[in-house]
């Protein structure tokens, strides 16, 4: 389990732009093709990163790119003003593509990356409740803050149960029970309102001692903004919407941060390639299999040495990538 990143942050002003080094960026722009040209999805924009390397990799070329967040959307903007209209900024949920592509009349597009997680960006603003780091930001983990339940609505009001469930089916974390055990009981004594709080809470549930190399928090932390941002819903749907818009011959790449996005992102892959994901003792085929593209990368590729030593947060990114098929046609 990793933290779902794809920046650097030094310890200047958070969201500086300089500060902002896309994930894995060659990778990145190998997989996409974005050397010949044509219009790209940027589908989580982010601070502008992989937006600004794919237009300066072909001066014709147009990216598209959406966000949940609206600060990251103003601020891309600024970092790529010089493009002008070769960038267009949409406020919308990467998930909502088919939708977002039709309103811009664009019914087909050369490339689609997704970069999914949380931005540094997000993880260092001490306003937006991500991060246990600060310990007195107000717990909301919404990357649209414009809408939807805050991580303190959840964990003030969930039942115990479903905490501890949510707790180890989104964060993997084994302690699940105690922690929820120990929020619940906090909480009858006075709601929780900061990282800190919930912070303090999880290491008495899971590390009295006070000596890690990972913080006790990070799992916890991590199940509740999946929770708060339903980050897992719809993400092979999105798959299969990507490869419906893509013209034949174009690239979707997706760059994951964990372990529970790289499954269902794997699997969808190997639906679109044609390869029955059912359990084996079915009559019949249901998961919709059918070869509509190539992938490019059979293990999903991962950050070099380097890249990690410069930018620790990037080193649970895995990249994966496929081409659609030129019979595949466009639906």
């Amino acid at each position: 389990m990793g933290e779902p990143n794809g920046c650097l942050h030094d310890g200047r002003e958070a969201g500086s732009l300089e500060l902002h080094r896309p994930v894995m960026l060659a990778e990145v722009l190998a997989a996409l093709g974005a050397s010949r040209g044509g219009t790209f999805v940027d589908a989580t924009l982010g601070l502008g990163g992989h937006s600004e390397a794919i237009l300066q990799a072909a001066p014709q070329s147009r990216v598209i790119g959406f966000d949940r967040d609206r600060g990251a959307i103003e601020l891309a903007k600024a970092r790529l003003l010089s493009f002008g209209s070769r960038l267009t900024a949409v406020h919308t949920d990467y998930r909502q593509i088919r939708e977002a592509l039709h309103q811009l009349n664009t019914p087909s597009v050369d490339g689609i990356l997704a970069d999914l997680g949380v931005s540094s960006w997000q993880l260092d603003s001490p306003d937006r409740g991500f991060s246990f780091r600060f310990g007195s930001e107000l717990l909301d983990m919404r990357m649209d803050q414009s809408q939807g339940q805050t991580a303190a609505d959840l964990v003030n009001r969930v039942s115990e149960k479903d905490l501890a469930d949510l707790i180890w089916r989104f964060g993997e974390e084994r302690a699940g029970r105690r922690i929820a055990r120990r929020i619940v009981a906090s909480r009858a004594h006075a709601p929780l309102r900061t990282t800190g709080d919930l912070a303090e809470i999880v290491v008495k549930a899971v590390n009295q001692k006070g000596r890690w190399r990972v913080h006790p928090a990070t799992q916890t932390f991590q199940a509740l903004r999946i929770a708060v941002n339903s980050e897992l819903e719809g993400l092979s749907e999105f798959v299969d919407d990507c490869v419906d818009r893509l013209v034949p011959g174009g690239r979707l790449v997706v760059v994951t941060f964990h372990s529970l996005e790289d499954r269902i992102i794997k699997q969808a892959f190997k639906i679109q390639s044609g390869h029955c994901v059912c359990p084996p003792h079915l009559p019949a085929c249901n998961c919709g299999a059918r070869r509509r593209v190539e992938l490019l990368t059979r293990k999903a590729l991962i950050p070099g040495e380097g890249e990690v030593s410069e930018n620790p947060r990037a080193r649970s990114a895995k990249l994966r990538a496929c081409r659609k098929l030129e019979d595949a046609g466009l639906l």
